[in-house]
């Protein structure tokens, strides 16, 4: 009997740390020995190993049964993990292909919600027809170019106030709604432009519209973010560039005809159309209603998103169940936390996938907004004056509009297809060398050769077309993508506030750096070097997002801060898990295969 107990005190041990060859090797030397003395031992030898024999195939089945459900449980886990966390952008790879007709709905919702864009792009533009009137010798409201230069930059100054207060409502009172609310201070301050007699009402006026263009366009890219499949991602929260751009040529087109005041009575009827088709047609974001236990509500939200069936189960209780079971990890996560909600949330800021994306969209908007993108637009009609090329400036500025404009619908199709690197690359160079080029020209005209008095205009409109490829859209639309689920209201509403601050800072100080630098053809070389600086930063630290999980990017921070040879490690990694589970799966197999079988 002590052979028998040294053979099961082996065994277990060896099954422990996974021995197979040893373990067979005993079990088939003992075997031998046990039926080559059988004849000795009488009956009850033969009873005795006949129970062993039970004991061990039992001991063999539980230990593979407890590794397979020990593995099982993780891989459950992590799989969930990772589809919970794509789930933010509601991916349906697992269910159905992507085409144009099962996406319809996703798409008409994306619009619908960032169709308060136009009311964006509306009051981006508007200074660009309103300074020019101002700063009239004859102006019916007269102002300096002090107090013009406030009246561009003031439009951005409470939207960082608009972002951290959506980023509350966002998680208080919904997406949706909270785009709604966004609409009252942009008529407030329509009507108090319109009807302003002095500076004080048009930068109250400015100061209302921009608090809105905040409040309600955040919770349009969140909501686009967690409703479009990562497929279609990037193309839907380009439509908000999009229409931006649309507003603005109405902007342009209206000022080059309308009185300014009028133009500022029209612009009321696009902030309150959105409110009426989010109200009627466009259902809350399911993320954050399974987030509020509104189970039914996600559903039926789910179900109006995603109407298509595959087997027993169709796409929307797929995603259900899904969003469930991570709420249910989240839960478990958080009950299992020492700190509160608000201490919880700060710490996820200091790790990696907290401050890494962070840090890289303050750099990128830093370039964006000193690269002159935005300073063009605000001051379109007075750029064409300064530069001094003859041509009509409101007939300048509407062929700026409407290039940005058909920019942007390209730009739509090139985030789908093309990685966001490469975009970005080619648009800072493009940019560097439109605004080299139109500042030479500037130069020489100002000297009095106007020989290539069309060649600023024609540049300025080539640099919008290579601005819009990747530096003008592509950072808006990473400000959602980059964050982990737990932070990404909050963290987007930081991030965009961040970005009009560099914007109101960029839009200030165009007047003085001109100034400073002594004439507008200088300032468009200033414009040129932060381009090529923009090429140098994207090639260092900007990720590649493009068709990727927001799980792979939230594993992408947790690992890597520059992007150079970033690419490689993960295919690395990828391949080493791949042959770390293959060696998990082949560990978890029965010894016996063919005896646990007739158990």
């Amino acid at each position: 009997m002590l052979v028998v107990h040294v053979y099961i005190y082996l065994y277990i041990y060896s099954r422990l740390l996974f021995l197979e060859k040893l373990i067979n090797i005993i079990r088939i030397d003992f075997s031998f020995h046990k039926y080559q003395n059988v004849h000795k031992r009488g009956a009850e030898v033969v009873l005795t190993s006949w129970k062993i024999k039970q004991i061990m195939i039992t001991i063999n089945a539980t230990c593979v049964e407890r590794e397979a459900s020990k593995n099982i449980e993780e891989n459950e886990k992590e799989c969930f993990k990772d589809a919970i966390v794509s789930s933010r952008s509601l991916n349906k790879s697992f269910v159905e292909p992507t085409t144009i007709r099962n996406a319809i709905p996703e798409i008409a919702a994306c619009i619908v919600a960032a169709s308060f864009h136009i009311s964006v792009g509306l009051a981006m533009a508007y200074s660009a027809i309103l300074i020019p009137h101002l700063e009239a010798k004859d102006a019916e409201l007269y102002a300096t170019q002090t107090q013009t230069s406030w009246i561009a930059s003031v439009v951005v100054v409470c939207a960082p106030l608009g972002a951290l207060l959506g980023g509350f409502l966002m998680e208080t009172v919904g997406r949706l709604r909270t785009l709604q609310f966004g609409a009252i201070p942009c008529i407030a301050g329509w009507i108090l432009i319109a009807l302003s007699t002095n500076i004080p009402m048009l930068l109250v006026g400015r100061l209302l519209s921009g608090l809105s263009t905040a409040l309600a366009t955040s919770p349009a890219i969140v909501y686009i973010t967690e409703v479009a499949r990562p497929e279609l991602r990037g193309s839907m929260l380009s439509f908000g560039p999009t229409l931006a751009s649309f507003g603005m040529v109405l902007s342009y087109v209206k000022g080059a005809y309308l009185d300014w005041r009028l133009v500022a009575w029209l612009s009321i009827v696009y902030a309150i159309v959105p409110v009426i088709l989010v109200g009627l047609f466009v259902p809350e974001s399911p993320v954050w209603l399974v987030s509020k236990g509104r189970l039914d509500d996600a559903k039926k939200s789910l179900e109006w998103l995603y109407k298509s069936k595959q087997g027993k189960i169709s796409d929307a209780e797929a995603q259900l169940n899904t969003l469930v079971k991570e709420m249910e990890i989240k839960s478990s996560e958080r009950r299992r936390s020492k700190h509160s909600g608000l201490s919880q949330k700060c710490r996820e800021f200091l790790k990696p996938t907290g401050w890494k994306p962070m840090t890289i969209l303050f750099l990128f908007f830093t370039f964006q907004q000193f690269s002159g993108i935005y300073i063009t637009l605000f001051y379109a009609v007075t750029w064409f004056q300064e530069v001094g090329s003859g041509v009509n400036e409101y007939i300048a500025s509407i062929l700026v509009g409407i290039t940005r404009f058909f920019c942007s619908m390209v730009n739509t199709w090139l985030l789908r297809r093309y990685k966001r690197r490469a975009l970005c690359i080619i648009s800072a160079l493009g940019m560097a060398l439109c605004m080299s080029v139109s500042g030479y020209y500037t130069y020489l005209i100002k000297n009095g050769d106007r020989s290539g008095y069309w060649v600023p205009v024609l540049c300025l409109l080539l640099y919008v077309c290579t601005s819009m490829v990747g530096m003008l859209t592509i950072p808006w639309t990473m400000t959602a993508e980059l964050f982990p689920t737990e932070i990404r209201g909050i963290a987007h509403s930081i991030s965009y506030s961040m970005a009009n601050l560099l914007m109101f800072s960029a839009l200030q100080s165009y007047r003085s750096l001109q100034d400073f630098l002594g004439g507008s053809y200088a300032v468009q070389w200033f414009f040129a070097g932060v381009s090529i600086s923009a090429v140098v930063f994207v090639w260092l630290l900007l990720p590649e997002t493009h068709g990727k999980k927001l799980s792979e990017i939230e594993e992408y921070f947790q690992n890597h801060f520059l992007a150079v040879g970033a690419e490689s490690k993960i295919k690395k990694r990828r391949a080493r898990r791949k042959n770390q589970r293959n060696g998990k799966s082949s560990a978890t197999e029965p010894l016996n295969p063919q005896a646990a079988q007739k158990i």
